[in-house]
């Protein structure tokens, strides 16, 4: 029997985890595709490479010195955690891959912690050791102080650690020696992380992943806990709530390389993929056809948020979508929940609309971002953070944020995160820039990221994760500045929006469409304004005295999608299609919204 290994690959954002696991299938040679150098192969998805970010966690495999390594990417940011519960149940051992610069953050701490209470073997790999003001040895010290602050046994307090740069492709013992390639680290991962034990008995699988082929549909992945599975095999699964179902394994596949292979049967230890199940959730357990027994279900956080989904019945609706019924929605929701374990879904208030709960802005944003790009039509409320009562008393979710950025910003930064109800807990010096460390309610982190990147000129590296709930923090002072609300449907005008630029900032350019209701701009005041923008300038038959000045507008603001969902206020929505992003009131009429507002007024 082969021997394996099972590897969860733990970094935070951007420190270069995606590059090692390339590298390391470069060096088995593993793969001829990888000669095109530069190609990220792990992150695959559109959203994924633009972002730079790890959403969804993959499997690959690599043989060395006749060992098959499963290593499996994790994703970096908390708001993934659902990902990472599911991965690291298929592992022994972690890469904790941490930047040489940056040292350890947020984002690394919460999956380390997750690793650590599983306990699992770490091997530390200090990367980016080519970059100027490098600091391996204070890094290496901060990683043990971290690991030991999370009650890490002495066993994983014990870890080795490899030096190196996955970009130039070298690792070794000592960060002032290169070495040619990365054999010291796939050297430290045969001899540091356990082979997984062998357990004799009845199959038994925990399903922690799933993949989806359009010829066979979709795809069970998971750890053989126990004994061995066999193609064509009959099985009991067993789901929730002690449902069990017989059913059959059509085909097992194991990772080989960047895809996979047909075996026959797999061994107690080896992750591997299950085709022909029926109806499998997350967390339901393959077990023996006589004698089933089940496997405990992942554990997943609860969400921390969220956010109203409906159909798009703006004016412009069905113009640049595919999918824009409320049955596509609800199919495309539902579908979602199968793969997306951090994520519920709830009938909305009304028929045509849904609560979507999830982890945070970035993991709903990334989900809206998805479905876009497949040609749908949606409208998206503001997104609400859920509280929580604990022993009589009104609780919210507290993160934890750090901030890095150069000295002469640091009274800015302090003070926009101390107004929205943010306790300063640390600041260090770390050469020319400053690391600041807060406690923050989740809600005083909408929209701060951005207000901070404008008032740092870009140079704020912004990081956060959930600590837990606290008592009710008190009310933030929320966006102040009002909204500027287009009365006509028609093309905005150059002419009009000049002569409107005292009152406010705009959204959009002149030429482009726009509707009654449409958000179009922010007004200079704290109240909204109804402007029109579609008005002409009026021809006479009077010559002017001097030639009429060429109009100058200022380029538009242009939102992110994230940006966009902190920035609206209750009554207002996204609109979000394959082409554009507006943003508009929930009620279009000027008329009828008067008469609302004094409806709630009296």
């Amino acid at each position: 029997m082969q021997e394996i290994r099972n590897i969860a690959i733990i970094a935070h954002v951007d420190h270069g985890k995606t590059t090692l696991v390339d590298r390391m299938i470069y060096q088995a040679r593993q793969s001829r595709e990888q000669e095109k150098l530069g190609e990220l192969i792990l992150d695959s998805n559109d959203l994924e490479r633009e972002r730079g970010i790890t959403i969804l966690a993959k499997n690959v495999s690599v043989i060395y010195k006749g060992v098959k390594i499963n290593v499996i990417d994790t994703p970096g940011h908390s708001d993934f955690g659902g990902e990472v519960e599911r991965v690291l149940n298929m592992a022994d051992g972690v890469i904790l891959l941490v930047d040489a610069f940056e040292g350890c953050m947020p984002q690394t701490r919460f999956v380390l912690q997750k690793a650590i209470e599983m306990g699992k073997k770490p091997v530390l790999v200090i990367n980016k050791v080519d970059k100027l003001n490098c600091r391996p040895e204070e890094v290496q010290e901060e990683v043990f102080d971290l690991m030991f602050s999370l009650g890490a046994t002495e066993d994983q307090l014990d870890f080795r650690t490899v030096y190196g740069s996955a970009k130039q492709g070298w690792m070794s013992y000592d960060w002032r020696e290169p070495s040619n390639d990365i054999t010291p680290l796939l050297d430290t991962i045969l001899e540091v992380i356990p082979a997984p034990e062998v357990v004799e008995g009845t199959p038994q699988m925990l399903i922690s992943s799933l993949e989806y082929s359009p010829y066979v549909g979709r795809i069970a992945v998971g750890r053989v806990t126990r004994g061995s599975l066999q193609t064509g095999m009959n099985i009991t699964l067993c789901k929730r709530y002690d449902i069990q179902q017989k059913q059959k394994i059509k085909e097992l596949m194991i990772f080989d390389g960047l895809g996979k292979s047909k075996v026959e049967e797999v061994r107690c230890g080896d992750i591997c993929a299950v085709v022909g199940l029926d109806g499998f959730e997350i967390g339901d357990t393959v077990a023996d056809f006589e004698n089933p027994e089940a496997l405990p279900p992942i554990e997943v956080d609860e969400p921390t948020m969220s956010m109203l989904f409906c159909i798009n019945n703006s004016p412009f609706f069905g113009k640049e979508g595919k999918f824009v019924t409320s049955r596509h929605l609800k199919e495309r929701l539902e579908k979602e929940l199968e793969k997306n374990l951090a994520l519920r879904v709830k009938p909305g208030p009304n028929a045509d609309s849904f609560i979507v709960y999830g982890r945070g802005v970035l993991h709903l944003s990334v989900l809206i971002e998805t479905m876009r790009r497949e040609g749908f039509e949606l409208q998206v409320g503001q997104p609400k953070v859920l509280d929580k009562v604990i022993g009589g008393q009104r609780c919210e979710p507290i993160e934890n944020l750090t901030i890095d950025l150069p000295e002469e910003f640091v009274g800015r930064a302090i003070e926009m995160v101390t107004r929205r109800k943010g306790a300063l807990i640390q600041m260090e010096g770390r050469g020319d820039r400053t690391h600041l460390e807060f406690d923050i309610p989740s809600r005083g982190l909408m929209g701060l990221r951005s207000n901070l990147l404008t008032a740092t000129q870009g140079e704020a590296v912004v990081a956060h994760r959930l600590k837990g709930y606290e008592p009710y923090k008190g009310d933030i002072e929320r966006r102040t500045n009002g909204s500027l609300v287009s009365l006509e449907t028609g093309l905005s005008v150059a002419y009009s929006m000049d002569k409107l630029q005292d009152r406010g900032r705009f959204f959009i350019e002149p030429g482009v469409e726009i509707y009654e209701g449409q958000v179009v701009g922010e007004h200079t005041r704290d109240r909204d304004l109804n402007i029109n923008i579609c008005k002409t300038k009026k021809l006479t038959n009077m010559r002017a005295s001097g030639s009429d000045d060429k109009v100058m507008l200022p380029p538009p603001i242009v939102f992110s999608l994230e940006e966009a969902l902190e920035y609206i206020q209750e009554d207002e929505l996204v609109e979000v299609t394959p082409k554009s992003m507006r943003l508009r009131k929930i009620i279009l009429n000027e008329l009828e919204r008067k008469r609302k507002s004094s409806e709630i007024n009296c």
